[in-house]
């Protein structure tokens, strides 16, 4: 069975390049001294990730990702729902491609299973640079 899986909800959407990511995700997992479990990403619509956000958050704002962390110890397992409207209109906004946008939102989600927060200036910084770190690795992997 594989550990990482990726389905789509309310979209149709095919992620490119699965076995070179999910290597990537156990890969960055490992360099955290935690064991991968089992982590699905499923790929929907802002309108479905809002809806999930209000009913399980209790947050009334569009989002790029939600994790749900079912971590135990130092194995991590966990869902992540991720918004290809967001990631889209994210991309255009900062600049950068959608692939790199999706990526960064991907590793994104498997860092909170990890244990990074993003409340906070400096959580958020901290993140920011494990993110970047990540995304050279699966550069030079691929």
């Amino acid at each position: 069975m594989n550990k990482i899986s990726f389905s789509n909800s309310d979209i149709k959407f095919t992620l490119k390049n699965k076995k070179n990511i999910s290597a990537w995700i156990i890969e960055t997992i490992e360099k955290e001294k935690k064991i991968c479990g089992q982590i699905a990403y499923v790929f929907c619509s802002d309108d479905f990730l809002l809806d999930l956000n209000q009913r399980f958050l209790n947050h009334n704002t569009y989002t790029d990702i939600i994790t749900f962390d079912y971590s135990e110890g130092k194995t991590l397992n966990g869902e992540m729902y991720i918004s290809i409207d967001r990631v889209k209109e994210n991309a255009q906004k900062f600049e950068v491609d959608f692939e790199k946008e999706l990526l960064r939102v991907i590793i994104h989600g498997a860092l909170h299973l990890a244990g990074y927060k993003d409340k906070t200036n400096e959580q958020k910084e901290k993140m920011r640079k494990k993110e970047d770190a990540a995304l050279m690795s699966y550069l030079k992997m691929f």
